[in-house]
């Protein structure tokens, strides 16, 4: 597969409907903690957001959402699939030892995606 590029990637995403992305998230991290990194106080709701003809998040919660993706995207083309899970949840010095999914749910995403690319990179990051 062609390694996609940063502006491919939030192409791809934007061009997603919510619906995929949530589900896509949910297959990889599972629904607990894409509610935890939503910000959603019902684990359960990913389940119904992924449903073709399910409810549809917030604004702040598809916003949230979608940077997700990408750096899922991002971390799992790098480096696969069971390191960027770590990195997900792992304390992260970049983010003064929050984890990635907290800065996601406080809406750091310029931290939380130059801690991405820091790690990517091979600069530190988690």
């Amino acid at each position: 597969m062609a390694t996609l590029t940063e502006t491919q990637i939030h192409g791809a995403t934007a061009r997603m409907d919510i619906h995929q992305v949530v589900k896509a998230l949910n297959d990889v991290l599972g629904s607990t903690l894409v509610a935890a990194l939503t910000g959603s106080k019902d684990r359960k709701q990913p389940i119904r957001w992924a449903k073709p003809n399910g409810p549809k998040p917030s604004t702040d919660f598809t916003r949230r959402l979608q940077l997700a993706h990408r750096l899922w995207t991002s971390l799992e083309q790098a480096e696969g699939e069971h390191i960027a899970r770590g990195w997900f949840i792992g304390g992260n010095p970049l983010l003064d030892e929050d984890t990635p999914l907290t800065a996601i749910r406080e809406d750091r995403a310029k931290e939380v995606t130059a801690a991405a690319a820091s790690f990517i990179e091979g600069a530190g990051g988690a």
